[in-house]
């Protein structure tokens, strides 16, 4: 993707909205959620979102809570680096697990910080999500330290810890045999809020 186009795409996070299941705990985060299947083709189709529900034995702060999300913008949904990334990760959830078709689901977020507190990306701790592939697609950080992500065994060792701190950068994780989280962020300059814009996507057998 040449730099114009990325700097499309990065204007959604833009046009995100508030998560108030996240505010709940005091985590300013703002989000979306989009829902679309992946044939083993390569075709995408939308799916309407519904409630967004984990299962049971995955995230300890969510399981089994109904929660509702904005859309994706229409111009999101149709971004055709979006298609591109869902694509690639089909092409990787593949060598993980066989599937006809793939249930994906998009989440764009945004976690902030103010000078007097710290922003959580990951409200819950260490969890799954109940999937085959579990991906964190960094587009921007502004103003913020910490936000470093980690990937555990089952067991809790931890097994590797990563800032993604460069625009683009891709952590794919098995969410069959993992567990992750991120660090809070905190503003390097506490006169300015600081920001870390993700992309999380995940795959999982329809």
């Amino acid at each position: 993707m040449d730099e114009a186009g990325w700097a499309r795409f990065a204007k959604h996070w833009e046009e995100l909205a508030p998560d108030p299941y996240a505010a709940e705990t005091g985590t300013r985060r703002l989000r979306r959620y989009g829902h679309f299947s992946l044939s083993r083709a390569g075709d995408i189709v939308a799916r309407p979102n519904g409630v967004f529900v984990q299962p049971k034995e995955s995230n300890p702060l969510y399981v089994e809570v109904d929660r509702h999300f904005e859309p994706l913008t229409a111009a999101f949904e149709a971004e055709p680096a979006l298609a591109s990334l869902i694509r690639m990760l089909g092409q990787v959830a593949a060598c993980l697990e066989d599937a006809a078709e793939w249930n994906v689901k998009v989440h764009p977020f945004r976690v902030m910080a103010e000078a007097d507190g710290e922003g959580q990306p990951t409200p819950e701790g260490r969890h799954r999500d109940g999937v085959t592939l579990v991906t964190s697609l960094l587009i921007d950080r502004v103003n913020a330290t910490g936000g470093e992500s980690r990937v555990y065994g089952l067991d809790g060792t931890e097994m590797m810890t990563t800032t993604l701190s460069r625009p683009g950068t891709l952590l794919l994780g098995d969410d069959r045999a993992t567990l992750h989280g991120v660090s809070p962020i905190r503003p390097l300059d506490a006169a300015r809020p600081a920001y870390r814009d993700v992309l999380v996507t995940t795959l999982a057998p329809r």
